[in-house]
């Protein structure tokens, strides 16, 4: 079949079969599971696992990420509109862990240091508002709510691994699912923390 008569889609597997027929040491992918079909994707993620040579990835995939890479490199911004390059070892999902891990360091570090500015202010126990304790009964149901989502999505991710596009979205939806429970326990505990 000509070339000129193939889809995008399928150029692209073709280009990407030629490259890899060439037997590379190095392979620069940019978006790589951009138009690939599911058969496609996970020979390539087969042939990736196994590829002796250095293999650096751009991707909004975090399922390809955590099954091909070792290391991420991520730009970080500092002072004075300045960047700097930071490795983090493992895959995606370690790298999640460790800036939500750095990211409770930080906040831990700034709640000593307000309770150093406030020295000797003993905790004020008060009654709570009536706005204050429906909020902590909603905060309550949405909390018990988060958790049962919580489990159906990692019971769908289990059901589903090979479904990338669809592991992505539940990865999407897992990760804001955590944020939305984290501020909602937060919020909790300091309001029980006000009622004493």
């Amino acid at each position: 079949q000509p070339i000129a008569t193939l889809s995008g889609g399928e150029r692209r597997r073709l280009y990407l079969l030629r490259m890899l027929m060439s037997a590379p040491n190095l392979l620069l992918l940019d978006e790589i599971t951009n138009d690939l079909d599911i058969p496609t994707l996970v020979a390539l993620e087969e042939y990736l696992e196994t590829f002796p040579g250095c293999l650096v990835i751009v991707s909004h995939d975090r399922y390809f990420l955590d099954r091909t890479i070792e290391y991420i490199l991520r730009f970080e911004a500092g002072s004075a509109g300045t960047y700097s390059v930071r490795e983090y070892p493992g895959d995606y999902s370690s790298f999640l862990e460790i800036r939500e891990r750095e990211r409770s360091e930080v906040r831990a570090i700034e709640q000593k240091q307000a309770a150093v500015v406030r020295p000797g202010r003993p905790p004020t126990n008060r009654k709570l508002s009536f706005k204050e304790k429906r909020q902590m009964e909603e905060l309550e149901k949405l909390i018990a709510a988060g958790e049962v989502r919580k489990t159906a999505i990692q019971s769908e991710l289990e059901t589903n691994a090979s479904d990338h596009i669809l592991v992505a979205r539940l990865y999407d939806e897992l990760q804001s699912l955590n944020g939305e429970m984290e501020r909602n326990i937060d919020r909790w505990a300091n309001l029980a923390e006000l009622a004493g």
